[in-house]
């Protein structure tokens, strides 16, 4: 089988450092600590929720036990993971739960948090450590609404191509947490601090893991609207629950948020901004092509291979990074991600072309997946990407209309898979030119 040269092997260590860098610059023990606020007079109600949660968790209760010396009967907290994403967090029970598909364990996990937060008093601070993933993580169906209903939902929603906003619109008017609805829980609160890891196009709170403690701006009609125009199956609970005005989630003005602050910690530009840094000590002059990326990844893929291919005709040494959140429209069998469909439809799209090398990844560790912590986190390509594969008896253009980019990759051993990163800031693309 045709193996990479040593050449386009350290080109190829090299797309795997630019990504490390960018992961590292958002994890918790990077970009959390220096906004913790200093220890309240009453208990400390910590909640986390988010592939980030258990991590976020764990620098909170190093933070407040070790450094401030603060007892364990004022800290009350539970935090709540995707499953391998949990980290030992004294004083705080850890909860590992499903993702992209919520379960039973997220279920329990997010009514104790309800009642916890609901507890707090006027000497209290409610502490929200949120990242991407506490959507599904942080799950409470609202109404007659049943986890296997939910789950359909969440599912079907997936599968059409719903970018987040829409998927968490719906969800928002779904859940008993969401929209604003941990907020009103903890309404009785000294004051509700959320610090979030952003993993959304914009870097918007309302839909950071859906917003649970700031105003709601999308409303029931939209959500109604989104399941309409996307085909997706309503039984008869969630039609109930998007058409009774009283489910409508909290607005901007609700007394539940006058004690709320919000503060985001980490951004996706923030990631790219290092692997950019990493690129530019590398020798690569690098190009951002936007943090907030969306759309189908086929098509922006092939986008993304044009620019390469003109920085090549220029004899530009450039590193073309991008981030954002990329959507796939599932019309056949296979297993895959965006950031795997976009890497096989980049390959195809630069058919072999010399001196152009690529790697596409989620920062969170897993792209698409079953929702296990071993699942891959995106795609590797070069020049050799294809012969490679034609060797070994693939069709890259019929496993890419088949959405089958997984098995591409893993047959031709360029899988990426850095396991549970504990964090997560989105897509992080990055194209290495001459």
């Amino acid at each position: 089988m045709t193996a990479p040269s040593p050449d386009a092997s350290a080109i190829r260590e090299l797309l795997g450092s630019l990504l490390d860098a960018g992961i590292a610059a958002a994890h918790p023990r990077k970009c959390l600590v220096g906004h913790l606020p200093p220890p309240v007079p009453g208990r400390l109600i910590i909640l986390g929720a988010g592939k980030a949660g258990g991590s976020m968790a764990a620098m909170a209760s190093r933070f407040y036990r070790q450094e401030h010396g603060v007892p364990e009967e004022r800290i009350l907290g539970l935090a709540v993971a995707r499953h391998g994403y949990g980290e030992d967090a004294p004083g705080i029970r850890m909860v590992e739960a499903g993702h992209p598909v919520p379960d039973a364990a997220g279920i329990e996990a997010t009514k104790e948090a309800l009642r916890i937060a609901s507890l707090a008093g006027p000497d209290d601070e409610v502490l929200v450590l949120l990242s991407g993933g506490g959507s599904a993580n942080w799950i409470a169906p609202a109404g007659d609404l049943t986890l296997e209903e939910k789950q359909a939902i969440t599912k079907a929603l997936l599968r059409s191509g719903a970018p987040i906003n829409e998927i968490n619109c719906v969800r928002k008017h779904l859940s008993r947490i969401k929209g604003g609805r941990l907020a009103v829980a903890a309404k009785n609160a000294r004051r509700i601090l959320t610090l979030a890891i952003s993993d959304v196009p914009h870097d918007d709170p309302s839909v950071i893991a859906s917003g649970p403690t700031v105003p709601d701006p999308s409303t029931l009609a939209e959500a109604l609207a989104i399941c309409e125009r996307r085909g997706i199956a309503l039984p008869a609970s969630a039609r109930a629950l998007l058409t009774d005005p009283t489910n409508e989630t909290p607005k901007a003005g609700d007394p539940a948020f006058a004690r709320a602050e919000y503060r985001i910690v980490a951004r996706p530009i923030d990631a790219l901004e290092a692997a950019a840094a990493a690129a530019r000590a590398a020798g690569y002059e690098p190009v951002m092509l936007g943090s907030d990326l969306e759309g189908e990844a086929r098509e922006v893929a092939a986008e993304h291979a044009r620019l390469a291919r003109d920085a090549k005709a220029a004899a530009r040494k450039v590193a073309l990074i991008s981030g954002g959140e990329l959507t796939v429209t599932i019309r056949g069998e296979g297993d895959g991600g965006p950031n795997q469909e976009y890497a096989l439809a980049l390959a195809i799209a630069l058919d072999g072309e010399e001196g152009i090398a690529a790697i596409s990844a989620d920062t969170d560790g897993t792209d698409g997946g079953r929702g296990k912590a071993t699942d891959p986190a995106g795609g590797l390509i070069d020049s050799t990407t294809l012969a490679r594969a034609r060797e070994q008896g693939l069709d890259p253009a019929a496993m890419l209309t088949d959405n089958d980019s997984t098995r591409f990759f893993a047959m031709i051993g360029d899988l990426v898979q850095p396991g549970p990163t504990r964090t997560n800031v989105n897509d992080c693309r990055i194209i290495l030119v001459g």
